[in-house]
């Protein structure tokens, strides 16, 4: 799904990303509402950014990409939480490409998720290459998502990819159980 989001472009550099797991819902511009083998998705184009819910019974787990005031926690190459028998990774990178490069690798990436049903895309007014892009799948018994922040006047892609699912060889009925992620 592609939407224009009706709101001024907030995070208008790859440095103001911050990221954070457990907070709170926040506002979002645009909802795409998933069930992925039982577990339910929310991917949230945020004003500044995103937010993904994620719950499956009484696991909950939220996290935030965003330009968020007062955020001591910058953007992490990588993240890696065990709880329990569930366990959280986050993994970043920023790519800065030529003004041409850019303009392609936007129209890839709108296009790749505009069109699958389980894509969620927002352009910022002012730019067509302006856009925060996130897209969730089931797969071995882990709920992913990738997601793509495009700064077209720094010419810099952030790109992240999450994974939230049984440890290796722990049983697939395992419980989350921590307070950081509820």
């Amino acid at each position: 799904m592609l939407t224009t989001l009706q709101t001024s472009y907030t995070d208008t550099r790859a440095a103001d990303l911050a990221w954070a797991l457990g907070r709170d819902r926040l506002p979002a511009l645009a909802v795409l509402n998933l069930e992925l083998s039982g577990a339910k998705v929310e991917l949230r184009l945020l004003g500044a950014s995103h937010q993904v819910l994620l719950e499956e019974g009484e696991v909950r787990c939220s996290e935030t990409v965003a330009c968020m005031p007062g955020s001591s926690t910058p953007l992490p190459l990588g993240v890696a939480k065990r709880v329990g028998d569930w366990e959280y990774e986050f993994a970043a990178r920023v790519e800065t490409l030529s003004r041409g490069s850019f303009a392609g690798r936007a129209q890839e990436l709108l296009a790749l998720v505009a069109d699958h049903p389980n894509g969620l895309a927002g352009t910022f007014p002012g730019s067509p290459h302006a856009f925060t892009a996130m897209l969730a799948q089931y797969y071995e018994g882990q709920v992913r998502w990738r997601t793509w922040h495009a700064y077209p006047q720094e010419g810099q892609l952030v790109a992240t990819r999450t994974r939230v699912g049984v440890r290796t060889g722990a049983p697939a009925t395992a419980a989350l159980e921590s307070p950081a992620l509820l």
